[in-house]
């Protein structure tokens, strides 16, 4: 029993090893696309490039991923807010059928605004959405779309009929938000005379966004 027992020990630790480090190489392989985007920009997203930035042979990114858009696209996922914290937080949610209330509505954008403002890969990102028309970008904002419509339509269930649109209310939002971590990053300077580079600007933005949403929420409950 024991022998049989040290065995099936020695089975698992072979096969555990070449699993763990299958994965530790994909996982150099996807930081080394934000590696690349920083330091070259997306024009610079190359088999060559990529492979140096990992410090792995080019033939195993063929062999893990395929081709190099879907490497990209592999990586552009896990980058993406939405496709990614989000899509992880509201599962429950949206299979529970639970109310989509104000905190979780502002937990959502606040998160997203921190996101972009904080993180250097996530704007070269939007920028790159913002400057060309390429399928594996559609797709990304194909399936944030398709997100958000399954919470639009759980929170329209919930809610009375008012001359509310939290569609487009939520639409400026994150494009105000978006532009805000934006331009912060690229421009550093003050925008309508507030700084949110600093703590103190950067909560006047929170409490004005929760702001708006509580408006909102308070107009249109059951």
């Amino acid at each position: 029993m024991a022998e049989n027992k040290k065995k099936t020990d020695k089975v698992r630790k072979v096969s555990s090893g070449p699993i763990r480090e299958k994965a530790r190489t994909m996982n150099k392989i996807i930081a080394a696309v934000g590696t690349v985007i920083k330091d070259l920009g997306y024009p610079g997203l190359t088999i060559a490039n990529i492979s140096k930035a990992s410090g792995t042979d080019r033939k195993l990114i063929y062999t893990y991923f395929g081709t190099l858009d879907h490497l990209v696209e592999t990586y552009i996922k896990q980058k993406d807010y939405w496709n990614f914290e989000v899509q992880k937080n509201t599962e429950d949610f949206i299979k529970n059928n639970e109310k989509i209330d104000l905190n979780f509505m502002t937990t959502i954008l606040q998160g997203q605004f921190d996101a972009v403002l904080n993180d250097q890969e996530r704007q070269k990102i939007i920028h790159w959405e913002l400057g060309e028309n390429r399928d594996i970008l559609r797709r990304l904002s194909d399936s944030r779309e398709e997100l958000g419509e399954r919470l639009f339509q759980l929170y329209e269930s919930q809610i009375e009929s008012t001359d509310i649109d939290l569609r487009a209310t939520v639409a400026l939002l994150i494009g105000g938000l978006y532009y805000l971590a934006l331009h912060a990053n690229s421009n550093g300077s003050l925008f309508c005379g507030i700084d949110i580079n600093e703590p103190q600007g950067k909560e006047r933005i929170d409490r004005a966004m929760e702001k708006i949403l509580q408006t909102c929420y308070e107009r249109t409950e059951k």
